[in-house]
């Protein structure tokens, strides 16, 4: 499938997260963004060193001016089994706003089309890292790394398109 673009409206699909009272739900994607100013952002693995100290860190440090800008909701994606996404939020107690949200056997990541093959460090079929605005289900910026790197989808690069 071709990577998802702006222009493009996200695919219907579901993920897994932990609610305000500790259940775990499994909810659609377009439940979480439909009629709001999203920001999906998507790691290749939680605990991993980049993800863990400087992608989900820049989104929690600029929640509050995202925010003001007008966005709605900031969920944090991965291909990690949604036990795994609670417990590693968790280890961001400053966190008040970015939701970690699980794509366990990555089928939302294919639908996106913005797998990562991670078999050769172990890690299996992951998702690219990226940042995605939305709003209204519509794609207006997508910002994809290519492999490894983190050059383009900090939340400092979704506030200069905002």
């Amino acid at each position: 499938m071709a990577p998802i673009t702006v222009g493009d409206v996200v695919p219907e699909g579901s993920i897994s997260l932990f609610d305000e009272k500790d259940q775990l739900q499994t909810v659609s994607v377009h439940s979480l963004a439909a009629g709001k100013k999203v920001i999906l952002f998507g790691v290749p693995g939680a605990f991993t060193p980049i993800c863990s100290m400087n992608h989900v860190p820049s989104f929690i440090e600029k929640a509050e001016e995202l925010k003001s800008k007008g966005v709605d909701e900031i969920i944090c994606f991965s291909v990690n089994d949604p036990f795994v996404m609670k417990a590693w939020g968790k280890t961001y107690p400053e966190n008040k706003h970015v939701k970690f949200v699980a794509d366990g056997s990555g089928e939302y990541t294919q639908l996106l089309g913005l797998e990562l093959d991670l078999k050769d460090k172990g890690l299996g079929v992951r998702s690219k890292r990226f940042a995605l605005l939305l709003d209204n289900l519509k794609v207006t910026v997508a910002n994809v790394e290519s492999g490894g790197e983190f050059t383009i989808s900090s939340a400092e690069d979704i506030l200069k398109a905002l």
